[in-house]
This record gives structure tokens, C-alpha cells and sequence, in this order.
């Protein structure tokens, strides 16, 4: 990974990831309040789960029942019993003889007050037989109290589609046909809402288990860990099933050339292979691979590389380029197996190809096995124990692992050895300060700048972390700087990553969402495909309770996800947006309390 590479990641994950670091940031409706770079509602993790119980007893008798849970919560897996829900003052309950007398026909001549006293007799019964288990019984007598009256009160189907919901096998359906009634009666009846969620998502429905889930998480004010919880639940498996079937359908796909181009800028560059006299028909596909590479013409680079391995390259070491190119675009293209089997191959041909080896480490840590990586590395140091490159990217293997200190010896080495490559001083300088070296982290920087004045990365990142201080008008001079000499290149060798790092900064300084739409906009006229920009639009966009527009940026981050991890993410904050536009249309009289709670955080 290079540092124009990672410096792109991680300026997207900063973005995304404003959230998770504020928990109960909430930015809903038309009426959202900008809080720094945030984003969609964030359901904070719980170990908890919901509860298909019923509640007992009027509102009274429920603080009573809050104290004593507090000893021993019910639910429908105890031996005595769930708890069970009423919303009206429990009902005298007579002989169950008595309840033959109410046929229909004796029922139906009643007056609706007499037939709505019987109607809670046969709710009551069916509480005590819930209460013993017997569930099959107790949602025939909750029918019969539905039957009986014609003003059927939410609970009486909540409490049936309860029933439903702890049978053997649970019938799920019926609990969402249950909790459908309940919810007409009442729209605000969180326990129905919440059994209608869980019952989609055992039916894997699960844009309506998330509408379900967010409606209770909001409800109740965010004081429901469990709802919380089960809305995280419920996203992951959404957007992984998801991106699946997108991804099958999609099949294999280039990164934006900018991506691809700062992925070989992390390796020093060399000379291409020279052919011999007479070469083969593969041996000049090769050279014209290479070729393609130089200008920026990747996806007919992969396609040459592929015919040069289909036709007959004529020396050995000119087969494990070819094989470690093609395993470099499988890599690229998250055909994570393929690249590992192209780059073994190429060592087995070449075991002194070090590149090889450093490539493989990085498919090792993409597959999360950071043991396999470091054997890599260490083979390749055996072969060449002077190529900068091996110690360049072992330090940003030790780095992503947290380890900065040792990540900084690594690229001290690489630099000893090769001081020409700016990544290696720039990637020192950012492992200081993640150590704690500020001052040292300044220096490298100052020095780096000095000796690359012709280099845009070292400013840019010089400007991340001024921004990171809080020295806004500093960063977005270094940030200027920076979009200056990448203007003087052509695209698609633009790097655009200044212009949105600049917006950012603008926003940060003084709530300036106008300036950082220009600039990501800007940036989306030159990189179409820049998702930094596509990210930070988004964000913005929520601040400004434009969610429709933000699921649109949501979804064109989705189509520009690389990875599966990247497209489940994007994904995520897709559905989770469209999530509390649902909401707000079927809840508008929470709009403004929604925008309360934000301004508040």
C-alpha cells in the first residue's frame, strides 16, 4: 500500500467513521443539525436481545413490575411464566365454565360496552394460559376476544402474534399479519413494532425488519440497547447479503486508475525486462503490458499480461514477472485466491524475486493472517537483503497492526538504503506522530517537503496532520499547495485527494459546507471516480438534511467499492440513511424532536 493509497483509505474512513467515535450522533429528517462530519444514526453496541415477552399490567402496575425485574426478569424461556401485557386495568375473570355462554350468536346481541367487558375476559384467559405455556390455547382465546368485540384493542393481536411467535415452529407470518392490525390501531406501539421486527428478520425481510428496528430505536429515544443492537445486526446481514449478489452479478472490476496508480507507485520503479534476439509472441505481449502500465492504461495492461501467459514467453524470469503483474490485477480486483496463486507461482519460478514475496504478504494480511506476512518478508530478506522496498512495506504492515514504532525502524531502513523514495519518509513522519513524536513527526515532515519540493504527498499529508491539530488555515494552505502540482499532471494522474482534504478542512474550521461541497465537487469533475469526494458529500448532504440526495452519494460509493468489506460498508450507511427517510415519513411529528436531540449532542 502506498502513502497516497492509504492516505485516500484512511481519509474516507475518517469521514465514515466520525460516528462510531460519537455514538449518539442523530441526524434525521429536514430539520438535522450539523454535528462535525457526521453521518446516519449510530446504534451503539449491546449484548442484548429483544425480548419476546408481553407486559403486565396498566402503567401503574409496570413500575411496580420495573422493581421487581430487577431481581428476576421473566421472559418466555423462564419456567414460571412471561410477563404479560395489559393496557386497561386487569379484568375480573370468571369461571372458565362461563365462557361457553358467549357464542357468537349471544354475543353479537350485546351492546358494544357488555361485548368489549366479555372481549377482555377471553384476553385475561388467555393471559393464564400464555402464562402456562400453552400458546396454541392462549391465541385461540385472544381470537375469540378480537372476534367478540368490534373495537379490538393493538393488544389483543400483540399479544396473539406473541403466542404465534413461541410456538413450535414459530409462525412467523402470522406474526407479522398480527402486528400489522396492531400497528394500524396503534402506529406508536413499540412491543409490536419490535415483534414484527424480529419476525422479518427470521423471514430474512430485512428492509422491514430495519424500518421496524429504527422505528423502536427512535421511539423509545435511544434508550433500548436491545433495539439498538438488533438495528447492527440487522444492517450487517442487509448489506452483506447484498453486496453478495452485487458482486456475483458485477463480477471481477478494476479500482479508478488513481487507486491503481498509487498501488505500483508503492513499489520503487525498474527497468522493464529486456527482451532477447528473436523473442516470442508472449515475450513482446509482455513488454507491451509494461508499456500499457506507463500510461495508465490498466485495464489493457491485465488484459496483455493474461494473453502473454496464454502464448509462450521464452525465459524464466520473464514468465514470473508476467505471473506476479496478472497476480498484482487479481489483487486489485479483490480475486484474493487467484492473486495468491499467481504470486506463488511466480516465486516457485523465481524464488529471489523479492517483489513477489512482498506482494503475497500483502494478499496474507488482506485474508488477516499477519504470520503468513512477516514469513514472506522475512524470505524476501534472506534472497535481498538490501531491497528498500521489503522494509518499506513491512513497516506498513506493522503499522496498520498499530505497531509504530517498529513500523518507523522499517522505514528508517528502506530510507538508508534508497533515500530517493518520498513514501518512506513520509510514511516515518506519520508513524512518529501516531507514536506520540510530535515534534520529531514535524521535523521529518519540514525535511521531506525540503528535499521533494516537486511532490504534492508530502504537503497533503503535512496538511492531514495540522488538520488533525486543529490548524485549519495552516492545513488548507499546505492543502492548496499540494492541488497545485498535482494540477501540473494530466489526468488521470491527478490526484485529487488535496481538493477534498482542503473542503474538509474548510468545513471543520467554521461549518463551511458550501466551500467543501465546491471543492469535492471539483474533485468530481477531475476523478469521476474519486470516493473520498463521493464520501464526504454524503456526510455533507445529512448535515444538511438532505438525505435523499445523500442516499444517492451513498449508492455511487457503493458502485465504487472495490472490496467486500468496502461495498458492505457503503451499504450500510445506505440503508440506514433510507432507514430514517422511512421513518420521518411515517413519524413527521418526531422531525423536530429528532432535530432536538441533535442539537443537544
Amino acid at each position: 500500500m502506498s502513502s497516497s493509497e492509504s492516505s485516500a483509505a484512511g481519509f474516507v474512513e475518517r469521514v465514515q467513521n466520525f460516528v462510531s467515535e460519537n455514538k449518539q450522533a442523530i441526524l434525521i429528517g429536514s430539520a438535522a443539525a450539523a454535528i462535525a462530519v457526521g453521518g446516519v444514526v449510530y446504534y451503539a453496541s449491546s449484548s442484548s436481545r429483544p425480548s419476546t415477552d408481553l407486559e403486565k399490567g396498566d402503567k401503574k402496575e409496570k413500575k411496580k413490575d420495573n422493581k421487581s425485574s430487577k431481581k428476576k426478569k421473566k421472559t418466555v424461556n423462564d419456567p414460571d411464566g412471561p410477563i404479560l401485557e395489559e393496557r386497561k386495568p386487569k379484568v375480573e375473570v370468571e369461571d372458565e365454565d362461563d365462557l361457553s355462554q358467549y357464542t357468537a350468536e349471544f354475543v353479537t346481541a350485546l351492546p358494544e360496552s357488555e361485548r368489549s367487558r366479555i372481549a377482555g375476559i377471553f384476553k385475561a384467559k388467555g393471559n393464564d394460559a400464555y402464562k402456562a405455556r400453552d400458546f396454541a390455547t392462549a391465541a385461540k382465546l385472544y381470537s375469540r376476544a378480537i372476534e367478540i368485540t368490534t373495537k379490538a384493542e393493538p393488544v389483543f393481536y400483540s399479544n396473539r402474534a406473541a403466542c404465534y411467535m413461541n410456538m413450535v415452529p414459530p409462525q412467523h407470518e402470522l406474526v407479522v399479519q398480527d402486528c400489522d392490525e396492531a400497528i394500524k390501531l396503534d402506529p406508536n406501539y413499540v412491543k409490536a413494532l419490535n415483534r414484527r421486527a424480529m419476525a422479518c428478520e427470521h423471514l430474512e425481510r430485512y428492509s422491514e425488519a430495519l424500518r421496524d428496528f429504527t422505528a423502536t430505536t427512535i421511539l423509545e429515544k435511544f434508550t433500548n440497547q436491545a433495539s439498538q443492537v438488533a438495528v447492527e445486526r440487522v444492517l450487517k446481514n442487509m448489506a452483506t447479503k447484498r453486496a453478495q449478489e452485487i458482486l456475483a452479478a458485477r463480477g471481477p472490476k478494476l479500482p479508478p486508475p488513481t487507486f491503481i496508480s498509487a498501488y505500483f507507485a508503492a513499489f520503487r520503479p525498474k527497468p522493464h525486462p529486456t527482451l532477447f534476439d528473436n523473442p516470442t509472441t508472449g515475450d513482446r505481449t509482455l513488454l507491451q503490458s509494461f508499456e500499457a502500465i506507463d500510461e495508465h492504461d490498466y485495464a489493457r495492461a491485465f488484459s496483455l499480461v493474461k494473453e502473454a501467459l496464454e502464448q509462450d514467453i521464452s525465459w524464466d524470469m520473464g514468465k514470473a514477472e508476467a505471473l506476479n503483474l496478472r497476480g498484482t490485477f487479481k489483487f486489485l480486483i479483490a480475486d484474493v485466491e487467484g492473486a495468491k496463486e499467481d504470486l506463488n507461482e511466480s516465486i516457485k519460478i523465481a524464488p529471489s524475486f523479492t517483489q513477489s514475496l512482498v506482494k503475497i504478504a500483502s494478499v496474507y494480511m488482506e485474508q488477516s493472517d499477519p504470520d503468513k506476512a512477516f514469513e514472506c518478508f522475512e524470505e524476501a530478506i534472506k534472497h535481498n537483503p538490501d531491497d528498500p522496498d521489503i522494509y518499506y512495506h513491512r513497516g506498513q504492515v506493522l503499522f496498520i497492526m498499530n505497531k509504530f514504532d517498529e513500523a518507523a525502524e522499517n522505514y528508517t531502513k528502506s530510507t538508508q538504503l534508497d533515500d530517493q523514495f518520498v513514501f518512506s519518509h513520509i510514511q516515518l513522519a506519520v508513524a512518529q506522530y501516531k507514536a506520540g513524536n510530535l515534534a520529531n513527526a514535524m521535523a521529518q515532515f519540514r525535511r521531506t517537503m525540503k528535499s521533494f519540493p516537486q511532490k504534492s504527498e508530502p504537503l497533503n499529508y503535512y496538511g492531514e496532520l495540522l488538520l488533525d491539530q486543529g490548524h485549519f488555515q495552516d492545513a488548507i494552505e499546505k492543502f492548496d499547495k499540494a492541488y497545485e502540482i498535482e494540477k501540473t499532471k494530466s489526468p488521470p494522474n491527478i490526484n485529487v485527494l488535496p481538493l477534498v482534504n482542503k473542503g474538509l478542512a474548510m468545513f471543520q474550521m467554521d461549518q463551511n459546507i458550501g466551500a467543501a461541497e465546491r471543492c469535492c465537487n471539483e474533485a468530481l469533475r477531475v476523478d469521476t471516480e474519486c470516493e473520498a469526494a463521493v464520501a464526504t458529500l454524503a456526510q455533507l448532504s445529512l448535515q444538511q438534511g438532505r438525505i435523499d440526495k445523500a442516499v444517492e452519494y451513498f449508492e455511487k460509493q457503493a458502485s465504487l467499492s472495490r472490496t467486500e468489506p468496502e461495498l458492505i460498508n457503503a451499504l450500510n450507511y445506505q440503508y440506514a440513511t433510507e432507514a430514517q427517510i422511512e421513518f420521518a415519513k411515517n413519524y413527521p411529528q418526531m422531525a423536530a424532536q429528532m432535530s432536538a436531540m441533535a442539537r443537544a449532542l
